[in-house]
């Protein structure tokens, strides 16, 4: 027997990191606030331990090491990105556990971050959680309306699609 429609996959992204979640339209950096890299939301960690919030694979490790980009296995591809204007940090006060390519899961360590340091050398330890691809997918993302998220258990996006 055929099957007409496709199957509705959804995509539960849990917290890569303890913390507080606010809105992008809190976030005080234009790229994130207006959208213009996709869609997510923000978290302001407590703590520097960053793990996987999704089964996937490491599509993306920034050679500043500030952001790890993963790819779920439904093809939604998505952005940690470890503060604001961190980039220019160069790498110091991050430490990335893989590589390009690497399989992950979720609650999977994916970095530490001194969030010391980058909280008195950057402009904000402010961490972006972006689905870079959504307009390509065409889903539908709903946020958590929790404050307090804590790594591997809270969900903090719902896609759909």
């Amino acid at each position: 027997m055929f099957s007409f429609f496709k199957k509705k996959r959804d995509l539960s992204i849990y917290a890569p990191v303890d913390g507080e979640v606010i809105p992008l339209s809190f976030v005080p950096d234009p790229v994130f606030r207006d959208k213009l890299m996709g869609d997510g939301i923000a978290i302001i960690p407590t703590d520097g331990h960053f793990c996987a919030p999704i089964n996937g694979k490491v599509i993306l490790i920034a050679p500043t090491k500030h952001a790890i980009g993963l790819k779920a296995e439904d093809g939604t591809e998505l952005l940690i990105h470890v503060g604001l204007d961190t980039v220019d940090l160069n790498g110091e006060g991050f430490h990335p556990f893989l590589k390009i390519g690497d399989s992950v899961s979720i609650g999977q360590p994916l970095m530490d971050v001194d969030l010391a340091f980058i909280n008195s050398q950057a402009k904000s330890i402010i961490s972006p959680i972006i689905i870079t691809n959504d307009d390509e997918h065409k889903k539908l993302i709903s946020f958590t309306v929790k404050k307090t998220v804590h790594i591997g258990k809270t969900v903090i996006m719902s896609i759909t699609g």
